[in-house]
Order: structure tokens, then sequence, then C-alpha cells
């Protein structure tokens, strides 16, 4: 029996507007069984989500980088696993030094900063509705108890990108992952941030096995999600590679995929309800 579920946002339980649909809000808050983001996003990004599903329980952001609870008093932080400040700061140095044209930006709990804003600043506040501060990274890191959780780069030249990947290889950095998350954008987290990291965290801490849990994804970086959970449940919209490790492919996530599966697979759904 399914007791927790993992959810991907963007491009799984999201739609490709970025919006969570009134199908899918239904769907989640009928089958009440508890429920997860898991999230490449900042947690001030996942809040229009967790608000609308009405979600109490524990939320995972930057990748597994933060454990955080929404609460009606405000946030609890459970466990965070931020970049070293002093490898943060020589990354964004470095970048903006040397590739001024890219698009470079950074979180810490709350808040998301950039040192200008550019076209690529400008794209993802259309794209998330949320408003990045302006700021020196001087500025930023001098602030008491600042802590960096994910540096964002961005950029629509590739061959921009390419030079963006040498810099940072040259830069033999240590305690980081570096991830390209989509065509033009490049994302750097802990290497203690891990979408699996944060799963097991949320089952030790709710005393739940594996076989328990349902996974919904479609990137590769929701792999070690899907492969630990006991019911991996990949989007129509994913990559061959991705639907490979799935038990179900479901809708694509412009179909509602994720509301679809939890109305019509049987794992979750009680032997005498009636799958619609």
């Amino acid at each position: 029996m399914i007791k927790h579920i993992f959810s991907d946002m963007d491009g799984t339980i999201l739609n490709p507007d970025g919006n969570i649909t009134a199908e899918t809000v239904t769907a989640v808050k009928q089958s009440t069984i508890p429920l997860t983001l898991v999230s490449a996003r900042a947690p001030l990004e996942m809040a229009a989500t967790i608000d609308a599903l009405n979600l109490h329980e524990p939320q995972i952001a930057f990748n597994g980088g933060l454990i955080f609870q929404p609460q009606a008093d405000g946030v609890h932080y459970i466990d965070e696993n931020p970049i070293a400040t002093a490898t943060a700061a020589a990354i964004i140095d470095q970048v903006t030094a040397n590739l001024p044209d890219v698009s470079v930006s950074y979180y810490n709990h709350t808040d998301w900063f950039a040192g200008k804003l550019d076209a690529g600043i400008e794209f993802e506040q259309k794209l998330t509705g949320q408003t990045a501060t302006i700021a020196s990274r001087e500025q930023t890191f001098a602030q008491p108890g600042f802590k960096p959780f994910k540096i964002m780069f961005i950029t629509f030249d590739s061959q921009l990108m390419e030079r963006l990947h040498q810099l940072l290889n040259g830069l033999q950095l240590k305690g980081v992952a570096i991830q390209q998350s989509g065509a033009a954008y490049l994302e750097i987290t802990s290497d203690r941030a891990k979408k699996s990291h944060g799963i097991n965290y949320i089952l030790q801490r709710e005393h739940l096995t594996a076989a328990e849990t349902a996974g919904f994804g479609d990137g590769h970086n929701d792999l070690p999600m899907l492969n630990m959970v006991g019911l991996p449940v990949v989007m129509a919209n994913a990559l061959p590679a991705i639907k490979a490790v799935a038990k179900h492919v479901t809708k694509s996530n412009l179909e509602n995929g994720v509301a679809f599966a939890l109305k019509n697979l049987p794992e979750f759904n009680a032997p005498n309800k009636e799958v619609i």
C-alpha cells in the first residue's frame, strides 16, 4: 500500500505553463495520501503549488539541499545542505568576471538574488512570477548567517553554455554538484543535495519503507528519486531513458498525468474504491 507520494514539479505535477491545474488539485486532495514535492526550485517558487494543494508534509527544495515543512506561522526548516560560502562566492565571481553575458543568480532560504537585471533574469521572473533582489555579491554574502543553496546560470547561447561548462570544469570545484537542467539553464548545488537524500530523510522521519512510497518524475535529476521509491511513475513527456525505470508511464503533464495516475492506477486506490 502506498503511504507517501513524492513528485517533481516542472514537467510533472505542473502543466507546461508552470501552473497546477484544478484537475490535479482535486485528484491530490481526493487521494488523501501525503504528498511531498521534490524540486530544484527554491521554497518561494514552490509556495503557490504548496498552498493550492494545501500541503502540510515536509517538502524538498533545491534537489534535496533544503527540507522544510509549511506551518501556519511560516516555514520550519528541517534539514539543510548549503554550498560552502567561500566556494559559492568564488564561482559567482569567476563567471561574472569571465563570462559577463551569462546571467548569474543565486538563492538562500528565502530569497533570490542577482547582480543585475538582464535578459535571463527577466525571463525567469516571467516564468516563476518571482522578483529577484538586485544586489552585489559582496553585499549579499555579507549578510549575517547568509547560506547559498543554489547558483543558477542562464544563457540562450549554446556556445556560451559550452564555455561556461569549460570554465567551471577548469575551477576543479569540490563539494558541489553541477547540472544542466535545460538548454538554457545550468545549476550548482551542494554535492549532498540529492533528491534521494531528501527522500531518505523523510522515510526515516516518517518510519516508512521505500516499498510504501511512489514517485512521479520526468527528468534526469528525478532518476535518484525514481530508483529509490517502490512505485516509480514517469510522465509521457519524459525521455526514453527516464521511462525505462518506470513501473508505470502515465499521461503527459499537458494531460494532467499525475491526476490520471492517482485516479486510475490500482496502487493508489483501495480495493473497494471504483477506478475511473
